[in-house]
């Protein structure tokens, strides 16, 4: 079959060639920060173990949790609330709270109030304590602590309407130190860890997480890992 003169136009050889060597380096090519990653990832669950429940104290590796200054690159390897057992003080006062209206009744000068009247005021009752409820959940819930493969991030949230945001990039923290005082802390624990950074935050606390000790054991390992990535890099 002969050779058109303008094949060499539309397809050269060597163009050819240079495309399906690009092709077979795209396959055996490994993309490192992906494996890195997942090594890392494989590590904290071996310190910590799987634990991925939306309302567990700690979340390794979540896929149900996010943060809005979340950078899309960014994956997030650890997020730590405060212990469950901090929660136990305004648990037993909302239990009370629930059930004051019922142990009311055996009050004799109750039972001369018009019904109406106490109606109304078992219902303003029961809507302060709903909201105490809530708002005390969503400062538990959402005052987290996160290690990512990037950085530390402290979010201290108060209620609605006041959230605090610290960070500080894992190559600028310098110590790692924690606390465990009292009877409370040391039978469940739980304690506070103090991260002191170069960065403009001096200090990050994470204040009463469960296991200090094991994120303590984490940030060493990313920390270690940044530092052979700059070993690396020289």
């Amino acid at each position: 079959m002969t050779r058109s003169n303008d094949l060499d136009l539309v397809a050269p050889d060597d163009v050819i060639e240079n495309k399906m060597e690009e092709t077979r380096n795209e396959k055996l090519e490994t993309p490192t920060d992906t494996v890195k990653t997942v090594n890392l990832k494989e590590k904290i669950y071996e310190i910590v173990g799987h634990t991925k429940h939306s309302l567990s104290s700690i979340l390794v590796n979540p896929d149900v949790f996010s943060f809005e200054e979340k950078d899309d690159e960014e994956e997030i390897l650890l997020v730590a609330r405060p212990h469950w057992f901090t929660n136990l003080s305004w648990m037993l006062i909302s239990i009370l709270m629930l059930i004051a209206p019922a142990l009311l009744k055996f009050i004799p000068i109750i039972n001369d109030i018009p019904t109406k009247y106490t109606s109304l005021g078992n219902l303003v009752w029961y809507l302060l304590s709903f909201a105490i409820i809530f708002e005390n959940f969503l400062s538990w819930y959402f005052d987290v602590f996160i290690i990512t493969d990037k950085r530390v991030i402290d979010i201290d949230f108060n209620n609605l309407l006041d959230k605090k945001f610290s960070e500080a990039k894992l190559s600028m923290i310098q110590d790692v130190t924690s606390r465990v005082s009292g009877l409370g802390q040391t039978m469940f624990n739980y304690g506070t860890i103090h991260i002191q950074t170069a960065a403009e935050v001096s200090y990050i606390t994470f204040e009463k997480v469960p296991h200090p000790e094991k994120i303590i054991k984490i940030l060493q390992l990313l920390r270690e890992d940044k530092e052979i990535d700059k070993g690396g890099n020289n």
